[in-house]
């Protein structure tokens, strides 16, 4: 069927659904398997739930369904990937059908990275009043089996909910049973999908006219109290933040303040100047709603997307809260989706270009020092995917090393654990450098490395022990330990801790000798790798009844 399979090709797609009929039709079959996300939503901290402000992203790009619709990946080059994950909380993919599913590699990568995924429901224009009429004006029954259907389908393709924008004007019937169709749609997504949202789009009042507020107010309020949140309008000033603020009282960090980067309308920022308008809504304690960043990729082009999306990335970072890792393993090649070129172990496999956001890994912190430091991707290279994370920096006069933070996180330290680095030094002098892994814990007086006789580490960082060869047992999994090659090093390490908890994993590069002069170092990471010893070592899960289906061969 032309829905789930590219007419041209075969390849299965990711689809949306258009009208009233197609969403009350809907059912799972058999062609969707390609579409259910296989990378389960990871644990982070702080939870969503924390009280803290949030940012929410919404990817509007050229009406949605590109090239991000073949699941199984294209041969596109320079495509568009989203990687600042540590930096949001929200991914909604946005379009102008009634009901944009969003496409399932999108859902793998954020999962994968400890974001949560909504689609969109839109009516607008004459079209979109008179859905809006079959389904809100007909009564509890007419909007239950919407609500049910989009619950549903969150739950059946294993996203986390929806953003829900009614664009046009309502009658007075349908505007009546709005607040009770977003009560209920809240309520049977909490229970399909956990951790799921509902958040509204600041449109259509409850007197059922269509008058964008740009705030949270009396007009709007009431569809703010019958879901998850409110994403507002985008040309808003100081004033109305302040107004917000008050009005949503302990809630406002479900208030997320509408920012196009594209600047469209009289509005506060945009583009390179998007901080401004962050500046203000962190004054305010409130969360915001980035909307259409891939005006990095439509107005500058693709050619230096990666350099222009690091800097836009990089000038609001100050304004966004990460978030951490807080679960073991923790393994990354810094494999962005796509490449020039397929490497394994070092060595390039295939050369063309390739975009798979679901093969996209887990990402890292971006660190930016103006002048110091800069974090990047390497596509002409890598471990192991289609890129590495190039590190380019200097080390000052009379300072013998920098350290790179790559990762925050946030668990108890398992009593031992081993560390793996692979990493390549570029440059005219690459012997005039070391590189190793640092950890960092949260200060503790409880918190030991090695045995309670030791003194606790100054400022909880500590530096694994180097293994020059893997314990027996392990010496399976951690091959690499052994075979760095085509140029890239490989280290094992070693870390025993007793009552402590990880805070940072960072990469530190130090000059073999100490110099009255900079140096300047770029040094490409292949792979990272923390393991909790326990766990490698008991014998991995069996795999029982495995089946295969959709087996297309030529």
């Amino acid at each position: 069927p032309a829905r789930y399979f590219d007419t041209k090709t075969t390849e299965p797609i990711s689809f949306f659904l258009t009208g009233l009929e197609e969403l009350l039709a809907w059912q799972p079959n058999s062609n969707d398997d390609f579409n259910i996300s296989a990378v389960p939503l990871a644990e982070r901290q702080p939870p969503l739930s924390s009280r803290r402000p949030r940012t929410l992203v919404c990817h509007d790009m050229r009406g949605g369904y590109l090239e991000d619709r073949f699941i199984q990946g294209s041969a596109t080059r320079n495509p568009y990937v989203f990687y600042h994950w540590r930096y949001i909380d929200i991914f909604v993919y946005f379009s102008h059908h009634t009901v944009t599913i969003p496409p399932v590699v999108w859902t793998n990568a954020a999962h994968r990275n400890s974001v949560p995924v909504l689609g969109t429901f839109i009516t607008e224009w004459k079209d979109g009043e008179k859905l809006c009429e079959a389904f809100l004006a007909g009564g509890e029954e007419a909007y239950g089996a919407v609500a049910e259907q989009l619950a549903r389908i969150a739950q059946h393709y294993r996203f986390d909910g929806w953003l829900i924008n009614i664009e046009n004007t309502l009658s007075a019937a349908a505007v009546g049973n709005l607040p009770q169709f977003l009560r209920d749609l809240t309520a049977r997504v909490h229970r399909a999908v956990p951790g799921g949202l509902v958040i509204w789009y600041d449109s259509v009042l409850q007197d059922g006219t269509l008058t964008w507020q740009n705030e949270l107010n009396e007009k709007n309020r009431v569809f703010f109290d019958a879901c998850d949140g409110l994403f507002t309008n985008y040309n808003w000033k100081e004033e109305q933040l302040e107004r917000t603020v008050q009005l949503a009282g302990p809630r406002h960090v479900d208030v997320y303040v509408g920012v196009d980067v594209f600047g469209r309308g009289d509005v506060i920022g945009g583009g390179f100047d998007t901080d401004k308008s962050l500046r203000l809504i962190r004054k305010y304690n409130l969360s915001a709603a980035i909307f259409a960043p891939g005006w990095v990729y439509e107005q500058l082009g693709a050619e230096n997307f990666l350099q222009n999306e690091n800097r836009f990335w990089g000038l609001l970072a100050t304004y966004l809260p990460t978030h951490s890792i807080c679960t073991l393993p923790l393994a990354t090649s810094f494999s962005l989706g796509m490449g020039t070129s397929r490497f394994l172990d070092g060595k390039e496999e295939e050369s063309g270009p390739w975009y798979d956001l679901s093969e996209q890994e887990i990402q890292p912190l971006y660190p930016e020092q103006q002048g110091r430091l800069s974090t990047g991707c390497c596509l002409q290279d890598a471990w192991c995917g289609g890129s590495s994370l190039r590190l380019q920096g200097t080390i000052p006069p009379g300072e013998e090393r920098v350290a790179v933070r790559l990762f925050s996180l946030q668990m108890p330290a398992p009593p031992k654990l081993f560390l793996t680095l692979l990493y390549k030094l570029e440059g005219p002098q690459p012997d005039d450098f070391t590189v190793a892994l640092e950890v960092t814990t949260w200060n503790s007086g409880t918190c030991f490395e090695g045995n309670p006789t030791s003194l606790p580490e100054p400022n909880g960082r500590h530096h694994p022990r180097f293994l020059p060869a893997p314990p027996p047992e392990l010496a399976k999994l951690l091959a690499a330990c052994l075979r760095g090659s085509h140029g890239w090093t490989s280290r094992c390490y070693e870390l025993e801790l007793q009552d402590c908890s990880l805070r940072d994993l960072s990469v530190i590069v130090s000059r073999q000798q100490p110099s009255p002069q900079e140096t300047s170092f770029t040094c490409l990471l292949g792979e990272v790798r923390v393991l909790d010893t326990a766990s490698v070592a008991a014998s991995p899960p069996q795999v029982h009844s495995v089946t295969a289906s959709q087996l297309w061969w030529q």
